[in-house]
């Protein structure tokens, strides 16, 4: 099975649970997070956790949820630590896995969509789909750095997050920050920035030993509270029309996600690609390479673990999947220089 597509069946729980865990340990924790890293690697070969796993929903399977809930309940640093707070207060875990989900609200992935909504036309109505807490509606609210270079600041001045991205080849910083004139989200369950139990929730997401993820996520969560961003709660595919609708006529449209897709089935995926490209505006995707398989072939070059941003459907950027990165790729393959302009 290529890799592409190993990727969505792990998010999709398709594979066994011990090729699961290998495989995160292997390529998304390693060099990430030391702690996921060892625990992911010892569930691979523990029969005992893997038989709690699997008789999980396949959907909820994935090492991130499975870690993060026994984080939320005592578990912390070594495996030997995971593993008696799993198996010893696996009833309460099981109840925090389904009824929880993998949320992650990371606002550093606005830097590896800043360039790409930058070059629009603006104003920009924001749509994004599968949206939590909403702190990826917003990108002009934040501070960046894009390879040391200048810092651009919202219209009001520096802001409390200040995201920082390196340039990789083919890539350029935006000029200018996106004019945003209306803005709303869809999630299935959008997370409260106003409920302490949810943003506890969004908080033990963040992998161990990410300080400065989880320092970015309180300041933006801080920002949402004054400004908060309207989630509306619904599947993507049956709530994105109406909504798309109430966007202003004279703001171009942009709809957008990030590491969503690959929780669909394939039907429900090939529903929203046919929905989102029958609307006006634009679409803009940063999912892994897996998750859209009508891509053309991306360069060998691309690393594994890293997403592919498309615009309306063309490869335009690998990117690390917590924005730390952005690389500019040719849809044919190899690196080309991307042009922003506002």
């Amino acid at each position: 099975m290529a890799a592409a597509v190993m990727d969505t069946a792990i998010h999709r729980g398709e594979l066994p649970p011990s090729e699961v865990y290998r495989r995160f340990a292997r390529i998304e924790a390693h060099g990430s997070s030391d702690v996921y890293e060892d625990w992911a690697a010892n569930v691979a070969e523990d029969a005992e956790v893997l038989e709690l796993v699997a008789g999980l929903p396949r959907t909820k399977r994935q090492p991130n949820l499975v870690f993060a809930a026994a984080r939320l309940h005592g578990a912390a640093g070594t495996y030997a630590s995971f593993r008696s707070t799993l198996v010893e207060r696996w009833g309460t875990i099981r109840e925090t896995i389904l009824a929880r989900s993998t949320q992650t609200n990371e606002a550093a992935r606005c830097a590896v969509l800043l360039p790409f909504l930058a070059e629009l036309p603006q104003p920009l109505a924001l749509l994004e789909v599968g949206a939590s807490a909403g702190l990826c509606l917003l990108p002009d609210r934040y501070s960046y750095r894009y390879s040391d270079g200048p810092r651009l600041d919202p219209a009001d001045g520096p802001s409390e997050v200040i995201i920082d991205c390196r340039l990789g080849p083919g890539s350029a910083p935006p000029r200018a920050l996106p004019k945003v004139a209306w803005r709303a989200g869809i999630d299935l369950s959008p997370v409260d920035v106003e409920n302490a139990e949810d943003c506890t929730w969004l908080e033990t997401l963040i992998w161990p030993g990410h300080v400065d993820r989880r320092d970015r996520l309180r300041s933006a969560l801080a920002i949402a509270r004054r400004e908060p961003p309207r989630v509306i709660a619904g599947d993507l595919n049956e709530a994105l029309p109406a909504l798309a609708a109430e966007a202003p006529a004279d703001a171009t449209l942009v709809v957008f996600h990030t590491a969503v897709l690959a929780y669909l089935d394939e039907a429900a995926r090939g529903g929203f690609v046919d929905l989102v490209n029958s609307l006006p505006g634009h679409w803009i995707s940063n999912e892994g390479p897996g998750v859209l398989p009508q891509l053309p072939s991306l360069p060998e070059s691309v690393a594994p673990g890293e997403f592919v941003i498309t615009v309306d459907g063309i490869p335009r950027a690998t990117a690390d999947p917590h924005g730390r990165s952005v690389t500019g790729i040719h849809p044919l393959g190899g690196v080309i220089g991307v042009q922003f302009e506002v």
